[in-house]
This record gives structure tokens, C-alpha cells and sequence, in this order.
């Protein structure tokens, strides 16, 4: 039910914008996020984006160069990627939940099928 688009390669400090399209008429109702996983590594928490969009949540390593936002019209959230680096370089997936304020797989139960993001430097 979630599909994610948007990836691709990218020269380091260049800009890419990811889309996460969700079917179904409760997609407002479910807290999204954006999680990621470079080969050989645990998949990690991205970015999380509240229902209405007016919470938001980034982790330590993309604050300030990433924003997630949301669309509800368009059951679409989006992640604008910015001042892309090498270590951004991952297969990306976003992830539905119940719950605003989970950083973890185990807080999100619907996932999207990845897409890959590659940065060259």
C-alpha cells in the first residue's frame, strides 16, 4: 500500500526528492516516516512526519539538510534531500505507524518497497 519513488544518483551536494504514495482512504490517519539502509548496516530512522504535518521529527544526521512533508489530498509524503553526502548513500523506505514519536521498525507495521539512493563524491 505505500510506494516509494524518487531515487536515484546524485553528485555529493546535490538534491534529490523522494515521494511515498500510500492507496486507501486512511492514509491521513497514520504517522509516516522515512527509514533507510546502507549494505551491511541496520536499517535506520530518517524522519517522521505527523498526521496533520505539523510534527516532525529528524534524526541527528539529516536535520537541517532533509525535510519531510505531507500531502494528505494527495495520500503523498515527500523527503527533499539536500546537501547530499556519501554516507546518505542507502536504499530508502518509508513506513506507515499508529503512533507519532516512534524512531523504531517495530513503530511502524505498513512499508513501502525501498528506493535506492546513491551519492557519488
Amino acid at each position: 500500500q505505500l510506494q516509494a519513488s524518487g531515487g536515484g544518483l546524485v553528485q555529493a551536494g546535490g538534491s534529490l526528492r523522494l515521494s511515498c504514495a500510500a492507496s486507501g482512504r486512511t492514509f491521513s490517519s497514520y504517522v509516516v516516516a522515512w527509514f533507510r539502509q546502507a549494505p551491511g548496516k541496520e536499517r535506520e530512522f530518517v524522519a517522521a512526519i505527523g498526521r496533520r504535518g505539523s510534527g516532525t521529527s529528524y534524526s541527528d544526521s539529516v536535520k537541517g539538510r532533509f525535510t519531510i512533508s505531507r500531502d494528505n489530498a494527495k495520500n503523498t509524503v515527500y523527503l527533499q534531500m539536500n546537501s547530499l553526502k556519501s554516507e546518505d548513500t542507502a536504499v530508502y523506505y518509508c513506513a506507515a505507524g499508529p503512533t507519532y514519536g516512534g524512531r523504531t521498525r517495530s513503530d511502524f507495521g505498513s512499508w513501502g518497497q525501498g528506493t535506492q539512493v546513491t551519492v557519488s563524491s
